[in-house]
C-alpha cells in the first residue's frame, strides 16, 4: 500500500529541481552542502535526463545518478525522482520518426527542444515503459528515494496531436465511446450542414476547415487528447505501482492550464503539485492564490506541494521583472497558508546554458552563498523547519466556486452570442471578493458533495451534464445560497442546447427564464438601479421574464430597460441568485459582502488592506496566517482573551501584532 505523504515527508518539503547532470561532478559535494545549509529537505532529479540515462536504445547509464542519490541521502536530502520522460532523446526520433507529433498542417515537430512526443504513438510508449521499468527497478530499495515525479508539465507546449496514429487512436476512441456511428452521429448533429457518417474511417480530426467547426467534434476532440495525455502519465503510473507499491507519484500540474481536466487527473495522485510563476507587475498574485486554493480543492481539501516556483525571475516574459526584496519569502508563505505543505523551485543552480540560463535559481550565476538570493532561500527553509505541525492541516471553507474543465472547453468554442468571453475572467471576478475579504474558499465541480458549503457561486456554467442540476436543488433545498451568472444552464455534454427556455435545467431553481440574449459591443455599456443605486454593466445583458424570483436590480438603458438584471429566488429552505449581465467589480463586491453577512461567514480577523489573512487546523491546532503586501508596515488587533505563539519566533503573543513591509506572522492557538 502506497504510503501516506506525511509519513513519507514529515516536514514542509523544501528544495526545488535539480540537474547535476549538465554540471561537472566537482559541483556535485558543493551542491549538497549549500542545500544542507539552506535547510533543503528535498529536490527533483532527473526531469530531463533521459538522453543521459540511455544513450543508445536498451544501453542504461547509472553511475552518475547512483552517485547523485548517495550524496543527496548521505547530507539527509530526499529525493522525487523523475522518471526522465518529459523530453525523448534524439536517437529516439532518428529511429522511430513515428514517435514524433505532427500540427494540424501535417507536418511534424523536429527533435531540439523537448515535449516534441505524441502521446498516441505505441512506439513511444514501449520507449516509457521500459525506461521507467528500468529506473524502478534500479531505485525501487534507495533510502533517498521519497516519491516518483512522473514525466513533467503534461501538455504544456503540446497538448494536440494531429499524426496518423492519433486519428486512429481518435476513431477508436470514439467507437468506444457511441459505440454505432448512427449514435455518434445522433450525439455530433451531423443532420446539420450535411455532416453526417457512414463509417468510421470517414471521421477526420477537427482541423483544417473552411468555416466553423462542429462543437460536438471539436469538443470530443478535446476530451479525446485530455484522456491520451493521462494514459500516457497512467502507463508510468502502473509500472511504478507494480514495482514500488509503497513510493507516492505525481506529476506537476500548471497555472490557468486549460487542456487538461486537473479534477479527474487528481484522482490518479497520491499528491497534487503544481508550478507557480506570478509576474511581478501584477502586484498581489490574488490569481495565483485562487489556483493554490483550486490545487487544493482537487483532492477534497488534501494540501498540495508547490513543485516549481522562481527566486528572482523568469526568463521567458517579454519583460523579465524581479521579485523584490521580501517578495519571494512572502508569496512563499502564501502558498503554505492556502494548503501548500511544500514550498519548491525552478532550479537549485542557474543554468549556464540552453533557453534557461537566464531564469532565476536558488544559485545564482555569482555562486556566491551571500548573495540575496541564496540568503532569502537560506531564511525561508530554515525557518520552515519550525512549522512541521503544519503538515496535512487542512482549510475549513463555507465558500465554494463550481470550476469544471469542460465547461471552460465548451463556453469558449466558436459559434456563441459573443465570442469574447472568458471563462476565468468570470471566476476571478468572484474569486477576487473573497479573496479581498479574507474568506476561504474551496472549488468544487458540479457534481461535489455541497452539504458542508453555505455559499456556492456557479460563474458561467454554460455547460450542464444530465443530473448536475439535481445537485445543485439539493444544495438549495437544503438551505444553501447558490449564485450562478449570466449565460448559464445552456447546454448539455454534446454542447447540445437544453430545450424547454434558457436556462432550462435551472429554470426551476432560479425561477426565471430567460427569453434572449443581448450581447454588448466592446465600448458598450448599460446601467444597473439596486436600490435606488447605480452600477455600471457591460458584455452581456439577458432577457429575463420572472416565474417566481424577485428583481433585486433592474437595466435603466436601452431596449431592455427596467426588466429584471439581478434576481432572486426562494427554493425550498435556501435561495438562488441569478446576475443577468457583467457587473461592476463594486457591484459584485456589495451584492456578496451582503450575502457573507447574512449568512455570518466572515474572515479570521478585520485587517487593514492589501493584508491577507487565512487559517489552516491540525489536531485542534489553529495556524493563523497574516501576510503583510504593503510598502509600509501594519498592526493588526488579534481577539481578545486569546494567548497565540508566533511560530517563527516561539513567542507568545495577545491582543496585537505588529508585522513589517512585505512580511508575515504565523501564528498558532
Amino acid at each position: 500500500m502506497v504510503k501516506q505523504i506525511k509519513e513519507v515527508m514529515p516536514h514542509i518539503a523544501f528544495g526545488g529541481d535539480y540537474n547535476p547532470e549538465q554540471w561537472d561532478e566537482q559541483f556535485w559535494l558543493e551542491d549538497a552542502k549549500l542545500m544542507q545549509e539552506a535547510g533543503v529537505n528535498l529536490v527533483s532529479v532527473a526531469i530531463f535526463s533521459w538522453s543521459v540515462i540511455e544513450r543508445k536504445e536498451g544501453q542504461f547509464d547509472f553511475v552518475w545518478l547512483d552517485k547523485i542519490l548517495d550524496i543527496l541521502h548521505s547530507h539527509g536530502i530526499g529525493v522525487a525522482l523523475a522518471t526522465a520522460t518529459a523530453s525523448p532523446p534524439a536517437w529516439l526520433s532518428k529511429e522511430y520518426p513515428e514517435v514524433l507529433a505532427v500540427q494540424k498542417n501535417g507536418v511534424a515537430y523536429q527533435v531540439g527542444s523537448r515535449q516534441h512526443y505524441s502521446p498516441n504513438s505505441k512506439r513511444f510508449r514501449y520507449a516509457v515503459k521500459q525506461l521507467v521499468t528500468e529506473m524502478a527497478n534500479r531505485y525501487k530499495d534507495h533510502p533517498a528515494v521519497k516519491m516518483w515525479h512522473i514525466n513533467n508539465e503534461y501538455g504544456c507546449h503540446l497538448s494536440e496531436c494531429y499524426s496518423e496514429e492519433s486519428l486512429q487512436a481518435f476513431r477508436t476512441w470514439l467507437k468506444a465511446r457511441y459505440q454505432t456511428i448512427d449514435n455518434l452521429n445522433k450525439k455530433w448533429g451531423t443532420n446539420f450542414w450535411s455532416q453526417r457518417y457512414n463509417a468510421w474511417d470517414e471521421i477526420q480530426f477537427p482541423a483544417n476547415l473552411p468555416t466553423f467547426y462542429n462543437p460536438s467534434q471539436k469538443l470530443d476532440y478535446k476530451r479525446f487528447m485530455d484522456e491520451a495525455i493521462f494514459e500516457l502519465y497512467k502507463t508510468e503510473k502502473e509500472v511504478l505501482r507494480d514495482i514500488t507499491p509503497e513510493i507516492p507519484v505525481f506529476t506537476n500540474f500548471m497555472y490557468e492550464f486549460k487542456p487538461l481536466n486537473y479534477f479527474e487527473w487528481a484522482k490518479d495522485m497520491d499528491l497534487v503539485t503544481w508550478d507557480s510563476y506570478p509576474d511581478p507587475r501584477e502586484g498581489k498574485p490574488y490569481r495565483h492564490a485562487m489556483h493554490h486554493d483550486l490545487m487544493r480543492s482537487l483532492k477534497n481539501g488534501q494540501p498540495f506541494y508547490l513543485m516549481e516556483q522562481v527566486t528572482s525571475h523568469v526568463n521567458w516574459r517579454d519583460i523579465n521583472l524581479t521579485k523584490k526584496p521580501g517578495e519571494m519569502r512572502l508569496w512563499s508563505y502564501s502558498t503554505v497558508a492556502r494548503g501548500g505543505d511544500g514550498v519548491m523551485y525552478f532550479q537549485w543552480r542557474q543554468g549556464r546554458a540552453g533557453a534557461e540560463k537566464f531564469h532565476g535559481a536558488m544559485v545564482p550565476h555569482s555562486n556566491n552563498p551571500e548573495s540575496r538570493t541564496y540568503q532569502e532561500i537560506k531564511q525561508l527553509g530554515n525557518e520552515l523547519k519550525q512549522l512541521d505541525g503544519l503538515v496535512d492541516a487542512r482549510t475549513n471553507a463555507k465558500v465554494a466556486i463550481v470550476f469544471d474543465w469542460e465547461n471552460w472547453w465548451a463556453v469558449e468554442l466558436e459559434g456563441k452570442p459573443h465570442n469574447k468571453l472568458s471563462y476565468l475572467d468570470q471566476v476571478y471576478q468572484y474569486y477576487r471578493v473573497f479573496y479581498e475579504k479574507n474568506i476561504a474558499v474551496d472549488f468544487v465541480d458540479p457534481t461535489s458533495d455541497l452539504s458542508e458549503y453555505q455559499l456556492v457561486v456557479a460563474p458561467m456554467l454554460y455547460m450542464i451534464r444530465e443530473g448536475e442540476e439535481k445537485n445543485l436543488e439539493q444544495f438549495v433545498d437544503q438551505g444553501g445560497t447558490l449564485v450562478v451568472s449570466f449565460f448559464s444552464g445552456i447546454a448539455d455534454q454534446q454542447d447540445h442546447i437544453h430545450l424547454g427556455g434558457y436556462p432550462a435545467p435551472l429554470r426551476k431553481l432560479l425561477g426565471l427564464t430567460v427569453e434572449e440574449f443581448a450581447p454588448m459591443a466592446d465600448d458598450e455599456t448599460n446601467t444597473i438601479v439596486a436600490n435606488g443605486e447605480l452600477s455600471t454593466v457591460d458584455t452581456w445583458a439577458d432577457i429575463i421574464k420572472l416565474e417566481g424570483a424577485k428583481s433585486i436590480a433592474t437595466f435603466k438603458e436601452n431596449w431592455y430597460q427596467n426588466s429584471p438584471a439581478v434576481t432572486i429566488h426562494q427554493y425550498g429552505k435556501g435561495s438562488s441568485i441569478y446576475i443577468g449581465t457583467n457587473p461592476s467589480e463594486a457591484y459584485v463586491d456589495k451584492l456578496l459582502e451582503g450575502i457573507l453577512q447574512q449568512l455570518n461567514i466572515s474572515a479570521p480577523l478585520s485587517v487593514p488592506n492589501n493584508v491577507e489573512v487565512v487559517e489552516r487546523t491540525n489536531n485542534n491546532q489553529t495556524y493563523l496566517f497574516i501576510l503583510n503586501h504593503n510598502t509600509d508596515p501594519v498592526t493588526v488587533s488579534l481577539d481578545k482573551g486569546v494567548t497565540y505563539t508566533n511560530c517563527l519566533s516561539n513567542q507568545k503573543v495577545t491582543d496585537e501584532v505588529h508585522i513589517e513591509h512585505t512580511d508575515v506572522a504565523i501564528l498558532s492557538y
